[in-house]
């Protein structure tokens, strides 16, 4: 595709890729959650991607989102409430929780939902949602920095901001934190997603605070670290 993959027009820093508007990244976030939601809804058969993430999103000309990689794939027959795979599957730092553990809840087109709000928090901050480098300080995990300058009213600190850029930027963070709730059955679904990206911020609540304390993090990555040797990702963990 022209444009490449999306990770190289969001993390800037680490790229020479072209800027885009808060618009376009509405536009482009819109057009992702409607493939997803063709994908869970529009097909004969549910179709479960697991792998969502800004390398697997490629852009063309107009910088129109393609959904691609479809390596880890599976149909989910549309009269089951869960899905069983025999292996942990999709890329560290967006994979779903109840991927890795079935005590978070059972493995359904909830799963994609967590990684598209990972996706979604990403091209609102700019960054990786997780920057251990920034270990001692509150921005060390994107979404839980948010939530709490979002809850506050505070500004984001988000760069070229005009009033409606900030209105793009929250409803993008806040609909990226309803998509991270820790419960799959918490999480709204793909055709909410679509509605809410659609709609005003105005008619958008601040969900409950997802699985953020510091505690519960490190017993995540312990849980990550575990499994990692059985999960089928395409990039390593650093990314």
């Amino acid at each position: 595709m022209p444009n490449g993959s999306l990770d190289n027009h969001i993390f800037l820093k680490k790229s020479r890729g072209v800027s885009l508007t808060w618009e376009k990244l509405n536009e482009i976030a819109l057009s992702i959650a409607r493939g997803i939601e063709y994908l869970h809804e529009g097909c004969d058969v549910c179709i479960l991607h697991f792998d969502i993430k800004p390398q697997n999103i490629l852009l063309d000309h107009h910088f129109t989102p393609k959904i691609a990689d479809f390596g880890l794939a599976k149909f989910y027959p549309k009269e089951n409430d869960f899905l069983s795979i025999s292996k942990e599957r999709g890329t560290i730092g967006y994979i779903a929780p109840e991927l890795i553990s079935r005590n978070f809840g059972v493995i359904s087109c909830k799963s994609d939902i967590y990684s598209f709000g990972m996706l979604i928090l990403e091209m609102a901050g700019g960054r990786r949602n997780s920057d251990m480098r920034a270990a001692r300080s509150s921005k060390a995990y994107f979404p839980s920095w948010v939530y709490d300058r979002i809850k506050a009213g505070e500004d984001l600190e988000l760069l070229n901001f005009t009033e409606i850029d900030d209105a793009i930027a929250r409803k993008l963070c806040i609909i990226g934190l309803w998509c991270i709730q820790m419960k799959p059955v918490d999480r709204p679904s793909m055709s909410k997603v679509v509605e809410m990206l659609e709609g005003s911020i105005d008619n958008l609540q601040l969900p409950p605070k997802p699985f953020f304390s510091s505690s519960q993090q490190n017993s995540m990555r312990v849980i990550e670290s575990d499994s990692s040797s059985e999960l089928q990702i395409s990039e390593s963990i650093e990314e």
